[in-house]
C-alpha cells in the first residue's frame, strides 16, 4: 500500500497514529473482497451508480458550504456522506460499498478539500477507511441476524425497522470509537473528541435520510432524487448555526469576542440590577508582551495568548464566568455575583496561574510570563458597563506604573 508523503512526515512525530492508519486501511481493504449474500449483479451496478451520481450532485451543490463549514469548524468536522453510504450499507455488496465510498471521499478531496490545509491526502484516505470500517460494522449486524439487505428487512416487518436501527446505531458508535485512536486525546475535552451535540445530531439526521434512501432504492427507487433537497437545506442550517457560533468567539484564543462579551455583561449588570446584587470586572494585560513578539516572532506570540487564554479559563470559577479577549494581549474577565474578596481571590489565582505557564515554541520555551490586573465591582465603581471598564483600566494601569503582576482594586485608587 502507497503511504502519502504527508502520512511518511507524520511518522517522526506520531508513529503510533501512521500504524493505526495503515492498518485501519488494510482491514478496510480486506474486507471489502469478503463474500456477500448480496451479488454484484446489474441492479447493484445501477444502484451504486445512482448513489455515486446523487452523492457527487449534493457534492457540488454543496461544495462552497462544505468548504466554509471546514474552515470554521474547531471541532470533529460532520460532513453527508452518511446520506449515501449508510443507504449503500443497505442495498450494497461489500466491494461495491467500498467503490462507493472511496468515490466519494475522492470527489471531495479533489473538488471540496483540495485547498484546505487542515486535510492533507492522508487524512482523507483514513477517513475514507473508517467510514467504511464503520460501514461494515453496521453490515455486519444486518449479517448476524440473516438480514440481506434492507428488502429482506421490510419482510419482517417492525422487527425489520429494529434491526436497521441497530445497524444505524452501530454505524454511529463504531465511527465514533474508531476516529479516536487517530486522534490526541490527552488534554481534549468531550466536545473536541467527539463533537456538540448538533454535530452530532446532524450524523443522526444523515443516517435517517441514508435508511429512507435505502428504503426508495428497494421499493420506489425514482423517490430518492427527493432525499437531495432536504439534505442541501441542512447542510446550509447548520453551516449558519457553526458560523454564528464562530462569530462569538476570537480565533486565536476561543474566547469570547468583545462584542459577544458586552452582551453577557450588559445582561449580569442588568440582572444585579434588579436584584441589587454585585457583578465584578477584571482588566488583565500581559506584562512586556512587545519582546515576546521581539524575541520570538509573531507566531510565538500567538501560542502565549492562546496560553493565556487556557490559563485564565482554567483559574475562574466555572460555566457562569465569562473571558474576553478585549484587544491584543489584553483581556477582560466577567464575574457575576460576585464582590471584593472573592474578585481579588480569582484576580490573584489568575495572576498565579499566568506566572507559572510555561509555553513550548520550538526547541525552547517561553517561561517568566507575567500579568497586571485591575478590579472594579459593580456597583461601588460604576453603575454601566463603561464606567465599570474605566475604573478597571485605571486599576490596571496603576498595577502596571507600580512595578506589574499584581492585582489593583478599582475601590483602592480612591
Amino acid at each position: 500500500m502507497l503511504v502519502p508523503p504527508a502520512q511518511w512526515a507524520l511518522w517522526k512525530q506520531r508513529p503510533r497514529i501512521v500504524v493505526y492508519c495503515l492498518a485501519s486501511e488494510a482491514l478496510a481493504v480486506t474486507l471489502a473482497s469478503r463474500p456477500s449474500p448480496i451479488a454484484v449483479d446489474q441492479r447493484s451496478l445501477t444502484v451504486l451508480g445512482a448513489l455515486l451520481a446523487l452523492g457527487v450532485v449534493q457534492a457540488e451543490a454543496g461544495r462552497r458550504v462544505e468548504r466554509s463549514q471546514r474552515r470554521a469548524a474547531k471541532t470533529p468536522h460532520i460532513n453527508m456522506t452518511s446520506v449515501w453510504t449508510f443507504a449503500g450499507v443497505l442495498v450494497l455488496p461489500p466491494l461495491l460499498l467500498a467503490v462507493l465510498v472511496g468515490g466519494l471521499y475522492l470527489h471531495l478531496a479533489l473538488r471540496s478539500w483540495y485547498r484546505l490545509q487542515r486535510v492533507p491526502p492522508s487524512r482523507t484516505c483514513s477517513n475514507a477507511a473508517i467510514i467504511l470500517l464503520s460501514c461494515y460494522a453496521a453490515q455486519g449486524v444486518l449479517d448476524l441476524t440473516e438480514v440481506a439487505d434492507v428488502r429482506a428487512a421490510v419482510t419482517r416487518g417492525w422487527t425489520g425497522a429494529w434491526l436497521v436501527a441497530a445497524a444505524g446505531v452501530t454505524f454511529f458508535v463504531v465511527n465514533a470509537l474508531l476516529v479516536l485512536p487517530a486522534r490526541r486525546i490527552v488534554g481534549r475535552s468531550v466536545v473536541e473528541l467527539f463533537g456538540t451535540w448538533s454535530d452530532n445530531g446532524l450524523e443522526a439526521a444523515t443516517l435517517c435520510l441514508g435508511a429512507l434512501n435505502g428504503l426508495a432504492l428497494a421499493t420506489l427507487p425514482g423517490m430518492v432524487v427527493l432525499v437531495l433537497p432536504p439534505v442541501l437545506l441542512l447542510h446550509r442550517t447548520v453551516l449558519v448555526k457553526q458560523l454564528e457560533a464562530a462569530a462569538q468567539r476570537d480565533e486565536k484564543t476561543g474566547l469570547y469576542t468583545i462584542r459577544r462579551w458586552r452582551a453577557l455583561t450588559e445582561r449580569a449588570l442588568a440582572d444585579a440590577e434588579r436584584h441589587d446584587g454585585t457583578v465584578g470586572l477584571l482588566m488583565l494585560d500581559l506584562d512586556h508582551f512587545k519582546q515576546v513578539n521581539d524575541t520570538y516572532g509573531h507566531l510565538a506570540g500567538d501560542t502565549v495568548l492562546s496560553s493565556t487564554a487556557e490559563a485564565i479559563v482554567s483559574a475562574v470559577r466555572g460555566r457562569d464566568d465569562a473571558v474576553g479577549r478585549f484587544g491584543g494581549e489584553e483581556f477582560v474577565v466577567l464575574l457575576p455575583g460576585t464582590g471584593r474578596p472573592d474578585c481579588g481571590a480569582v484576580a490573584e489565582r489568575i495572576r498565579r496561574a499566568i506566572s507559572v505557564l510555561t509555553v513550548p515554541v520550538g526547541q525552547s520555551s517561553i517561561t517568566d510570563l507575567s500579568v497586571s490586573i485591575g478590579v472594579a465591582v459593580y456597583p461601588k465603581a460604576g453603575r454601566s458597563l463603561q464606567d465599570l471598564l474605566d475604573a478597571a483600566d485605571a486599576a490596571l494601569y496603576r498595577a502596571k506604573e507600580t512595578g506589574r503582576n499584581k492585582v489593583v482594586h478599582a475601590a483602592d485608587l480612591r
